[in-house]
């Protein structure tokens, strides 16, 4: 056997020498492994021609609910045993609650927004959901609150509203929103904590005067609902519930009016019934959208152009007059204003309606 295996012996060497220079075949690692090492900021080339037909994306329905998570300032689910006792009667009924959160999407959105122009913390975006649901409901009777955040006439006035018989800025969503976020912001200008600012919205700041430390029951209720819708929009799996989305082109934009028309008018140049551009507008409370109040009036952005459109070819058609259009002042017709939004919602000044609104007095007593 050993005289058998000495050429082997001879030719091992140049066997091995062989392998050493011989080039390996060499195995594709795995696409798995080769995303795992690559830098997690490294820029992927994209083609010439790809790059070219991209175009900016629309906001995505759920940026609604990652803006109003992100500008949450307060305690979240487990604040309090009242806020999740709160948060699962909210979410009882999961359809319910998805029906009543979709209707209310188009007024949540544009309310974020304001919170977000205003440095107002995002829960209180939510605050309507306690008040009214969203639904811009009438005072059943004088001196009761009105409108989707329950505003007391007095306190109406205080932040500048008007009140009468052909207006009520309570039920007008812009002017009662921005009323509210000046309010709430001149709040925590002064106590520097949000669940003191719940407090003075619901109690009153005379209250707080008298019970600044020690909230009464009633108003401690009032900031765990708050926090309790709060929380299921933080976790709305935990609910068993679902938060809607916004169709396209449903985001409310405020279009300024230069002339005074009737609601049935306007709806019409709109494509819209006239029942529903009334609960959009619900300020406006004899049929007449009537600028000695309000020069703006809301609509979905799907409508606005339209409105828009219709509402200038009148103009043209009657020597750049429109008397025709209402029983308001003749006016001549300004050029078209771009309709500008932030993530679908307006942000236009109101600077002239300050200026012919009182200066806000202290507010002194329960906003209800």
């Amino acid at each position: 056997m050993r005289g058998a295996q000495r050429p082997w012996l001879v030719l091992l060497p140049l066997w091995l020498a062989a392998c050493a220079t011989a080039p390996l075949p060499r195995t594709p690692a795995p696409a798995a492994a080769a995303s795992a090492v690559r830098p997690p900021h490294a820029a992927m080339a994209v083609p010439s021609s790809v790059t070219a037909s991209v175009t900016a994306p629309a906001p995505v329905a759920d940026d609604v609910w990652r803006r109003l998570r992100d500008s949450f300032a307060m305690q979240g689910c487990d604040a309090s045993p009242a806020v999740l006792d709160w948060a699962q009667r909210y979410t009882r009924h999961p359809q319910s609650f998805e029906e009543r959160m979709r209707a209310a999407l188009p007024r949540l959105v544009y309310v974020q927004a304001s919170a977000a122009r205003h440095g107002v913390a995002g829960e209180f975006a939510l605050l309507p959901w306690v008040e009214s649901h969203y639904r811009p409901a009438p005072a059943p009777r004088p001196k009761r609150p009105a409108g989707i955040w329950q505003i007391m006439p007095a306190t109406a006035g205080s932040m500048g509203l008007r009140v009468n018989r052909a207006y009520d800025g309570r039920l007008d969503l812009a002017a009662s929103t921005e009323g509210v976020m000046r309010l709430l912001h001149r709040y925590h200008q002064r106590y520097d904590d949000w669940k003191l600012v719940d407090h003075a919205y619901n109690a009153g700041e005379s209250a707080m005067r008298q019970r600044r430390a020690d909230a009464d029951s009633g108003t401690r209720e009032h900031l765990a609902k708050l926090l309790a819708i709060a929380c299921v929009v933080r976790e709305p799996a935990r609910f068993h519930v679902t938060l809607p989305t916004l169709p396209a082109g449903q985001q409310l934009v405020e279009v300024p009016l230069d002339h005074s028309m009737q609601l049935a008018r306007a709806a019409r140049h709109a494509g819209m019934s006239t029942a529903a551009l009334t609960e959009l507008n619900a300020g406006f409370r004899n049929g007449m959208l009537d600028t000695r109040y309000a020069s703006h009036l809301l609509l979905p952005e799907s409508r606005a152009e339209q409105f828009r459109v219709a509402v200038a070819k009148l103009a043209a058609a009657a020597g750049a007059h429109t008397g025709e259009l209402g029983n308001g002042p003749r006016r001549t017709v300004s050029p078209a204003p771009t309709l500008a939004t932030m993530g679908g919602v307006p942000t236009r000044s109101r600077d002239d309606l300050a200026k012919d609104s009182p200066a806000p007095a202290p507010h002194t007593e329960d906003h209800r």
